[in-house]
C-alpha cells in the first residue's frame, strides 16, 4: 500500500521560514518524479515544485529563489525548505509521486503566514 505522509507545516510570520517532508512506503522511492502542490481555499490545486528522477528541479515563478525542494532516497524522504514566506503562500500542502501514470498524494499540511 502506497502511503505518503506529509509533515512540517504550521504559522509563522511573513519572512520566516518552514521545512516541509513527505516520508512516503509502500513504493520504491527512487526513478519517479516528485513535487509538491498546495492549494488555497477557493482555488485549484497548483506545482509549486517538482524533482524529476535525475534531480532536475522546477518552480512556480511565484516561489523561485524561496524555495528549495530536494529528496533523500536512503529515507523516502522529500522535502520542501521554505523561505522569505509570504502571507500568500498559505495554502494547504500536498506531497505527490507518480507512478505508471498514477497519481499518490499525501494527507496535506497546513501553512499560515502572518502578516
Amino acid at each position: 500500500q502506497v502511503r505518503l505522509v506529509d509533515s512540517g507545516g504550521g504559522m509563522v510570520q511573513a519572512g520566516g521560514s518552514l521545512r516541509l517532508s513527505c516520508l512516503v512506503s509502500g513504493i520504491i522511492f527512487s526513478g519517479k518524479p516528485m513535487g509538491w502542490y498546495r492549494q488555497a481555499p477557493g482555488k485549484q490545486r497548483d506545482l509549486v515544485a517538482g524533482i524529476t528522477p535525475g534531480g532536475v528541479t522546477n518552480y512556480a515563478d511565484s516561489v523561485k529563489g524561496r524555495f528549495t525542494i530536494s529528496r533523500d532516497s536512503a529515507k523516502n524522504t522529500l522535502y520542501l525548505q521554505m523561505n522569505s514566506l509570504e502571507p500568500e503562500d498559505t495554502a494547504v500542502y500536498y506531497c505527490n509521486i507518480q507512478r505508471f501514470g498514477t497519481n499518490y498524494w499525501g494527507q496535506g499540511t497546513q501553512v499560515t503566514v502572518s502578516s
